[in-house]
Order: structure tokens, then C-alpha cells, then sequence
């Protein structure tokens, strides 16, 4: 496998990726959001088998601690649960 790449080999391969990009926001704009919670439904299924419990929780935690920060630095801490308006 050769090292580098020619300017027209990269411009090729830009090409492609841009094509890849194009086909899958395509793609995500066409999918129904039923097929999308069905998508997100099987992969959640799927976590403990891939061993990403452990992640996700950590992961999860985090977020929790940033939305805490975010309410308190803006005043959201006490708002009612259900008020959507910001």
C-alpha cells in the first residue's frame, strides 16, 4: 500500500465522501419518524448485548450534572415539570 496520496487521488476521494454525505442526509430526510423510533427501539434493545450499559449510564450522568449546571446558571431550577416555554 503506497504511502501518499496525488492531488487528483484526494479530490476523488472528497468527491465520494461528499456523495456518501449527500445520500445519508437524504436518506435521514426521507425516513418516517415511526421507522426512526422503531431504528432507536431496537438499537436501545441492543445495549447490554454490545456492552454499552456501562457507558451509557456514565454518559448519562453527565448529561444530568449539565442540565443541572444549565437550570441553576439560568433560573430553571424551579420552573414547573410540563412548562415547555423557556
Amino acid at each position: 500500500m503506497k504511502g501518499h496520496m496525488t492531488k487528483s487521488e484526494g479530490r476523488a476521494f472528497k468527491a465520494r465522501w461528499a456523495a456518501v454525505n449527500l445520500a445519508e442526509q437524504r436518506e435521514l430526510q426521507t425516513t418516517s419518524i415511526d421507522q426512526k423510533a422503531r431504528q432507536l427501539a431496537a438499537l436501545m434493545e441492543s445495549v447490554e448485548a454490545l456492552g454499552w450499559k456501562e457507558a451509557l449510564a456514565s454518559e448519562e450522568t453527565e448529561v444530568r450534572e449539565r442540565w443541572n449546571t444549565l437550570k441553576k446558571k439560568y433560573g430553571l431550577a424551579n420552573r414547573k415539570r410540563g412548562n415547555k416555554s423557556l
